[in-house]
């Protein structure tokens, strides 16, 4: 059975990882028009336990992208300086969409293998009360 526990671990921790960099895309995207706001980015790390190397993931520290802020030129806007320029944000939506959809997928494949370990699971049972 500690095979299936394992499998189940590393699925759930997939789908917590995902879940987690889909939080940091939302917020990217609510903050597209944000000035001076720069990207939030995650990196997944392997989890190990007792010196042993699990299989599953664990977010990394969260990370703002160093790129250059957009300039944005709006002479009204009450941050311009005196070119009439401001600091936007780094946000870029088509790349904040394919994440998106990359940890969309992600998190689906996790789901389908958690899915998948249940139900040999519940077959084994089945085959052991027979």
């Amino acid at each position: 059975m500690t095979d299936f526990s394992d499998a189940i671990a590393v699925a759930s921790s997939g789908m917590k990882a995902q879940a987690s960099r889909l939080r940091h895309v939302s917020e990217n995207i609510a903050n597209t028009d944000t000035p001076g706001y720069r990207r939030k980015a995650i990196t997944f790390e392997e989890m190990v336990t007792q010196g042993r190397v699990t299989g599953a993931v664990e977010t990394g520290p969260m990370r703002l992208d160093q790129t250059e802020l957009r300039r944005v030129y709006d002479p009204a806007h009450p941050l311009a300086d005196d070119t009439g320029h401001y600091d936007g944000s780094n946000v870029n939506l088509l790349i904040e969409i394919a994440d998106a959809r990359e940890a969309q997928r992600s998190y689906e494949a996790n789901l389908k293998m958690f899915d998948q370990v249940r139900q040999m699971s519940s077959a084994l049972m089945d085959l052991l009360r027979n």
